[in-house]
């Protein structure tokens, strides 16, 4: 089940329920695409990563992407659309000072995203979700709507300031496109960790996906994460993990080797470390 709502400044909201779909095209706006429940796998600009109720993508007018669905269960995606107006008016906006805005002088600039996934967390999910619940309503009202669009955008630099600006200001290098071009490399070794952090995955793997050596990688992951990559990757396994917990009926072993461990009880020991309650125990306490 498809449900597309365009407004009339061209701004668009798609919501998908579905077990399978498969479709290629290039994005004619600026999009950030959500998942609610399940996975979707997408190839952006030939960057193959995968979408899941943790983390949301963006994508610059013009990209090639394709997205592929096939579960079991349905899979629930969510994106938003930007109008060209709706969207140059907003980066404009947060661009130049006031006194440029009043008297009309500000210069006029193409917003361009950092292509990647981002963490679905904080306001950012609270407005989506407060949008998707109102469009599942019937909502109809445009000014509304463009409220929470507008929204979207705010959060999204809120997280790109926090999850790019500052991480790249971590780094030990004193040239800024250095700065600039470590940090890009070190955005594909994240995508790589949580596309496919349910697989036999090696530092060497890591690396050779980010374009770094082993020791470089490892060096300047944690002077801009302020974590390892072998961190990341538990940190990822375990909240994945604790998604089925909540929000499927897979038993605790499925689980276990769902998100990629090879030990029930180092998997239990490590989510109890890091939640302080054991798997099952959780479970139970979200289904009461």
């Amino acid at each position: 089940m498809k449900y597309v709502k365009e407004l009339s400044n061209k701004n668009k909201i798609v919501t998908e329920h579905t077990c399978e779909s498969a479709y290629e095209q290039e994005s004619s706006d600026y999009m950030i695409k959500f998942v609610f429940s399940g996975a979707e796998d997408c190839e952006i600009n030939k960057r193959k990563l995968s979408i899941y109720p943790d983390s949301f993508a963006v994508l610059n007018q013009g990209s090639h992407y394709s997205s592929r669905i096939d579960s079991i269960t349905p899979v629930d995606t969510f994106s938003v659309s930007f109008g060209k107006t709706f969207i140059n008016d907003f980066y404009n906006t947060i661009s130049n000072n006031s006194e440029s805005l009043l008297d009309g002088k500000q210069a006029k600039t193409e917003p361009v995203f950092l292509e990647s996934l981002y963490p679905f967390t904080g306001d950012m999910r609270f407005n989506i979700f407060h949008l998707k619940n109102q469009m599942e309503k019937g909502l109809n009202n445009e000014m509304l709507i463009n409220e929470y669009m507008h929204h979207c955008l705010l959060n999204y630099y809120k997280i790109y300031n926090k999850e790019v600006v500052q991480k790249q200001d971590r780094l030990s290098f004193i040239k800024t496109k250095t700065k600039e071009e470590v940090l890009k490399r070190l955005t594909l070794a994240k995508e790589y960790m949580s596309s496919n952090y349910n697989q036999n995955i090696t530092l060497e793997h890591i690396a050779d996906y980010a374009c770094l050596s082993v020791n470089h990688l490892l060096r300047t992951f944690k002077e801009a994460f302020e974590i390892s990559p072998y961190q990341f990757l538990m940190q990822l396994r375990l909240n994945r993990a604790k998604n089925m917990l909540q929000n499927t009926s897979y038993s605790l072993n499925e689980i276990v080797v769902l998100v990629g461990f090879e030990c029930p009880s180092s998997f239990i020991r490590l989510f109890k470390n890091t939640f302080n309650i054991t798997p099952l125990k959780y479970k139970k306490s979200r289904l009461n």
